[in-house]
């Protein structure tokens, strides 16, 4: 009971609720936040899934038991909690497992100023102090905190959607049809909110807050989960669809023609209206983004600077070296004036910005990026992910250059001139992913079927999930 290993991932706390997760974890992991940032106080809010209301009122009893003050947010997204742990300077903790089944649940947490907490930057400790202290009540029965730092109710969703609508000018925005898809999650809350007095004609599908995920899964990665927007795109001859994962931090477009954009384009459009705004400055992207990115970035007269996957490392190195932007091929996109983190709907509103400023369509945007075919993440479990990284990776090496070249930033990503991959192991599942661009969709196919050979000699793999050709992005 004592051992949190399998709920603790490189960036986050994710895991099955009751079985992984309950609420004497979180009450250990409440004791050990309060100790690691040292108060005075803790932002801590929950999305909408029904363990949620039990979980975080553990976790505030155990910061509030070591004199530290908690203010509730109550619901919100994650790029609010974000926002407010900004705006405050406190560090915060947000309740959600994300796009995961609604029997999940979790915990991201982060220092004063949206700094994040992830495996080299403390959550490590955190787990470390957690897993004593609940070894130490197995001996002794459950704590009883006799005294508690105060709690306080506020609510940020008004300051927090006027720092959204500061990224874009509400004057310079013209009419458009919007339908958001916010799959009962957290966008159902925040989407309108933000949109109240801007220009639009705003439909959302799926507003009513529901961590039972009635409708669909609110995974906006996955192609079916699109099914819903794209046909009310179409039927409401909409300008453009937006799709938000549970806790809203991401965002996928749809365009007018019903078509699914990429992660990898929708990077590289913000990346643009960024550096018209900020010439010169820097730019991140991960390392499973299309190669489209950093030429875009580099033509826009930008500097590309490539990272691994995840949001703790892409903060950091924002950190490092001022970028006014950073996108992740999963809809993750950061922003160095909010506070350097991801917002899914500051994404939107410079999206919906660059189609006020002309008569373009969404589609007409995007065409000078669709230069290249992905084949979609590619999920293949197998005994040992790293194992099958390593095996591979001595493959490529060991045939001179022969099999393409190879770097280890993330995985292994291997060039082979005109197409890549990139298979990693998953820093939040058991599985090995793998992400495959081309020049064309029947190559890109052909590659795909080449490397999933080498993955199944390799490993034999237990079986295979998602991933499907498509244009842009990897």
């Amino acid at each position: 009971m004592s051992s949190l290993s399998d709920v603790f991932k490189a960036y986050d706390i994710r895991g099955v609720v009751p079985d992984q997760l309950n609420a004497e974890q979180f009450r250990a992991i409440g004791v050990a936040l309060a100790q690691f940032t040292g108060g005075p106080e803790v932002l801590v809010a929950r999305d909408m899934r029904r363990s949620g209301v039990e979980l975080s009122r553990a976790f505030a009893d155990g910061v509030r038991s070591q004199g530290v003050a908690v203010i509730d947010l109550g619901l919100a997204s994650t790029d609010l909690l974000y926002f407010a742990s900004g705006a405050y300077d406190a560090p915060g903790a947000m309740f959600t497992a994300s796009h995961n089944p609604a029997r999940y649940n979790g915990l991201k947490l982060c220092r004063s100023g949206a700094r994040p907490i992830g495996r080299d930057t403390g959550l490590v400790e955190i787990q470390s102090t957690a897993e004593a202290l609940l070894e130490e009540w197995e001996m002794t029965g459950p704590p009883t905190f006799s005294e508690l730092a105060p709690i306080e109710e506020r609510s940020t969703l008004e300051a927090y959607a006027d720092h959204v609508r500061s990224f874009v000018d509400p004057a310079s925005l013209r009419p458009l049809r919007v339908v958001a898809d916010t799959a009962n999650g957290m966008g159902g809350l925040v989407v309108p909110k933000v949109m109240e007095g801007l220009p639009f004609e705003l439909e959302i599908l799926f507003p009513e807050l529901d961590g039972t995920f009635p409708n669909h899964p609110a995974d906006p990665i996955q192609p079916e989960n699109l099914v819903a927007l794209k046909a009310a795109v179409v039927d409401g001859r909409a300008d453009v669809g937006l799709a938000f994962d549970g806790d809203a931090d991401r965002v996928f477009l749809v365009d007018e023609r019903a078509d699914a954009v990429s992660g990898s384009l929708t990077t590289a459009l913000v990346a643009s209206a960024m550096l018209e705004k900020h010439p010169g400055a820097t730019v991140l992207y991960n390392c499973i983004c299309s190669r489209v990115v950093p030429e875009v970035i580099a033509e826009r007269g930008g500097v590309g600077v490539r990272t691994k996957v995840g949001h703790s490392y892409i903060k950091e190195v924002m950190a490092e070296t001022g970028a006014v932007f950073g996108g992740e091929h999963s809809g993750h996109y950061y922003f160095r004036d909010n506070y350097r983190a991801d917002s899914g709907i500051i994404a939107a509103l410079v999206v919906l910005g660059m189609l006020s400023a002309g008569s373009s369509t969404l589609s007409e945007l995007l065409e000078p990026y669709r230069r290249y075919s992905d084949s979609g993440e590619i999920n293949t479990t197998v005994d040992d992910p790293a194992a099958v990284v390593e095996q591979l990776c001595h493959e490529v090496e060991a045939a001179g250059g022969a099999l393409g070249t190879t770097d280890r930033l993330d995985g292994l990503t291997v060039d082979r001139g005109d197409w890549w991959y990139n298979v990693r192991p998953s820093n939040t599942e058991p599985l090995l992913r793998l992400n495959v661009e081309g020049p064309d969709p029947g190559r890109c196919a052909l590659h795909v079927a080449e490397i999933q050979a080498d993955i199944e000699r390799l490993a034999s793999p237990i079986g295979v999930a998602g991933g499907r050709p498509e244009r842009s992005g990897a």
